[in-house]
């Protein structure tokens, strides 16, 4: 099978409903309940408005971060992404799989061929993922296993770059402060293993079984300049309002 058309099968299935295995959000927004008013308008745009970027969001991915700079800060993260093309992928982040889950990032995905154009100081907000892949903690719930391993053999040699927009880890109950940037893990012991756990166990997962299988996908060479918080450089923005403790 050609490569794009597998891409276009596998994400045209991946975004199934998640049944059972719902992950709710952990905060509560202020403000008051929808209005009867505000139901029947948002019933009507859903009827009569096309949202072709939101329909383009077809493919279900379920991984963690950190706070760049700041291994302890770790979250489970929901994401909804659309492939513009073979080389490129675009995702919304969500803190959880629910319908009041709340937004709380973006990620964009890149293949190694695009990658390598980036320029040297650029490369360094992007993150690898190798490790995510073999290890499996990136996994594609609702969705046949080999269909799976075929999407994880496409991501393992691309890299994300991501921004979280609304530090809900942190009982965040709003979007405070500014924009922090991201990274995933690298190396076995750095995620805490009760979130694995949990997460596995929510979605029947066995996360030492997938790693056996996927040792078959073989593990490109990563660009030395990603994944650059190892070396020491942290790349994150300073939070002048102090709203969230997301500084290295």
């Amino acid at each position: 099978m050609a490569r794009p058309m597998l891409s276009a099968l596998l994400l045209g299935a991946l975004l199934p409903g998640c049944g059972g295995d719902d992950a709710p959000s952990k905060v509560t927004s202020p403000g008051q309940p929808e209005s009867l008013k505000t139901r029947a308008l948002e019933s009507g745009a859903a009827v009569l408005q096309d949202k072709p970027p939101i329909e383009a969001l077809n493919a279900y991915l379920d991984g963690f971060h950190f706070y760049n700079g700041r291994l302890d800060g770790q979250m489970e993260a929901h994401h909804y992404c659309a492939r513009l093309n073979e080389d490129v992928t675009q995702c919304v982040i969500f803190d959880g799989n629910t319908r009041k889950s709340k937004l709380m990032g973006i990620e964009y995905i890149l293949s190694a061929r695009v990658f390598e154009t980036l320029p040297a100081a650029e490369k360094g907000f992007w993150h690898s993922h190798v490790y995510e892949v073999k290890s499996g903690q990136l996994v594609a719930p609702g969705i046949p296993e080999m269909a799976e391993h075929a999407l994880m053999e496409q991501l393992v040699g691309t890299y994300g770059k991501t921004w979280h927009t609304w530090h809900t880890d942190q009982a965040l109950a709003l979007p405070l402060g500014i924009p922090q940037l991201m990274m995933s893990f690298v190396a076995d012991g750095q995620l805490q293993p009760e979130r694995l756990n949990e997460r596995n166990q929510r979605l029947g997962i066995d996360a030492r079984d997938k790693a056996q299988k996927r040792a078959v996908i073989s593990a490109p060479p990563i660009d030395p300049l990603a994944d650059a918080w190892q070396t020491g450089q942290v790349l994150q923005l300073d939070d002048p309002s102090g709203a969230a403790q997301h500084s290295p």
